[in-house]
């Protein structure tokens, strides 16, 4: 804007040395020609820069200090400042030492950048925060700056205190100090890359699960340190990328609480097949063991029972795999990396489910032999299919009545079972498939009782997520165990502290 370019810079001040910067010093220096000496830029954090700083040359310590105070008030308005100085010498000196160069500077002034927010990474913060994963920020700025953006962000509250821990903060602090300071803490500044891993380090001390996000070099022993290094696909090193478990394609925060939500989904869903499984499968044996002791034939045969077995478990089973989110997906705590998949009622739900089926199909089977019916076994058969077909439906949520989750909201899943309803309609009453699957056609009453029998098991299951909702069984409510939740993440720009990964 002020018609200065880099080219012609470099052609008339060459540089000659530099003193590179790194995260200790917080700040660099480079040397060029000035006449019979050479001038030396240095730029950095304010209050390193301005402490090397001399009176003199118009600048006293007044202006110094003013100057202090005026990065202290850009930064807290969320700016980012550098303070720049100089210094003329009468040679370069051999070697090009920062201690010798970077004393008696006289300074010239202080910029300020602003590096807004991304607009989606508040919103992706406070979901972040009602998934009961807290974010927490470490990064290299003024502890002013980190505090102002960590307000923008959501990271602290409104009602938050303010406290920003600093590197020299946390040098004082002993392994047990740190670990006491680190759950409550959300912000860190002015933080080395080593500081960084005692944060892992304190945080997995205290039980928590982290994830680590970087990009640079230095980041790469917390990343690998964390139980989820989260490393910058576009401006990240290559070592961060292999240090990581997961890489960003975008360097988008809300990516990580996209991966969040679907990553919930999929375990969702794995929960709903297991359940679903295993509760045929119950379903199955209740059937097959109980005859017996009940002076009932065998209800099955080996043909009939792989038939239920393909075409329950197959295609519902698979569309399973499709069901959309739950609503609340993200205001519920993580699921704790401990907790065993079949926790929270799953093991009673497919004992007392099963038994259930068992009991509807034993019941048609009953019924039918004591209406003298000869198809008392395509009743049984098709009872047992139908119930299973019913109580993949009504298990798409733990939660939500079958009514407030739509039935058309996974349409490959009715699909799924439309067709499998076809299928055994089809080896019921075609001629053809009579012989190979021993049945024979039902009348239209046998069929009125092989439809109405599974709408028990959808009554029963909606009975069960109304208690459920209500926190009287399988535990406490998701709003209870929100508040109970523990969280822990780390990152080297943003962190997530949570029970985290699903």
């Amino acid at each position: 804007a002020a018609g200065v370019t880099r080219e012609r810079l470099e052609a008339t001040l060459p540089r000659l040395a530099e003193v590179a910067f790194d995260s200790t010093r917080k700040r660099m220096t480079t040397l060029h020609p000035a006449g019979d000496g050479v001038v030396a830029y240095v730029k950095g954090a304010p209050e390193v820069v301005l402490e090397r700083c001399a009176a003199g040359d118009g600048a006293s310590a007044a202006t110094l200090e003013s100057a202090l105070e005026a990065a202290q008030a850009l930064a807290d308005e969320g700016y980012r400042v550098l303070a720049f100085a100089t210094r003329r010498l009468d040679a370069l000196p051999e070697p090009v030492s920062g201690e010798d160069v970077e004393r008696d500077l006289r300074f010239l002034g202080l910029a300020a950048l602003v590096d807004p927010p991304r607009a989606e990474a508040a919103r992706s913060v406070e979901l972040c925060r009602s998934a009961g994963v807290t974010p927490v920020m470490i990064t290299g700025d003024h502890p002013g700056t980190a505090a102002a953006i960590a307000r923008r962000l959501g990271i602290l509250g409104p009602d938050d205190s303010p406290r920003v821990l600093t590197g020299r903060d946390l040098a004082g602090l002993d392994a047990d100090a740190l670990r006491e300071t680190a759950r409550e803490v959300r912000v860190y500044a002015r933080v080395s890359p080593e500081q960084k891993i005692d944060i892992v380090r304190a945080l997995q001390a205290d039980g928590q699960f982290v994830a680590m996000t970087g990009d640079g070099v230095n980041d790469a022993p917390a990343l690998q340190a964390a139980e989820i290094g989260v490393a910058m696909g576009r401006g990240g090193t290559e070592v961060a990328r292999e240090a990581s478990d997961m890489v960003l394609l975008d360097d988008d925060f809300s990516t990580i609480v996209a991966a969040i939500r679907e990553g919930r989904r999929v375990f969702d869903n794995i929960r709903k097949f297991a359940r679903y499984t295993l509760t045929s499968n119950s379903g199955e044996i209740w059937t097959l063991l109980l005859a017996p002791f009940l002076g009932l034939p065998i209800p099955l045969l080996p043909i009939q029972i792989l038939w239920i077995n393909l075409v329950t478990d197959g295609l519902p089973g698979l569309a399973l795999a499709v069901e959309p989110e739950e609503r609340g997906v993200m205001r519920r705590p993580p699921w704790p990396p401990r907790r065993s998949l079949f926790a929270q009622g799953m093991g009673w739900h497919a004992v007392w489910v099963g038994l259930l089926i068992g009991g509807l199909s034993l019941g048609g089977l009953a019924w039918a032999r004591a209406a003298g019916s000869p198809n008392w076994q395509s009743v049984v058969f098709t009872v047992l299919t139908f119930c299973q077909l019913a109580h993949v439906l009504v298990i798409r949520s733990d939660r939500e009545s079958l009514l407030a989750r739509g039935l058309t909201t996974n349409r490959p899943l009715l699909g799924a079972v439309a067709l499998t309803v076809l299928l055994q309609l089809a080896v019921v009453y075609l001629p053809w498939l009579q012989p190979v699957f021993r049945t024979s056609a039902m009348t239209a009453t046998e069929l009125g009782v092989c439809l109405g029998l599974p709408l028990v098991v959808v009554a029963a299951v909606e009975v069960e997520k109304a208690l459920v909702r209500r926190g009287l069984i399988y535990g406490a409510t998701a709003d209870a165990d929100l508040e109970g939740a523990s969280g822990a993440g780390a990152g080297a720009e943003t962190r997530t502290r949570g029970e985290v990964a699903t």
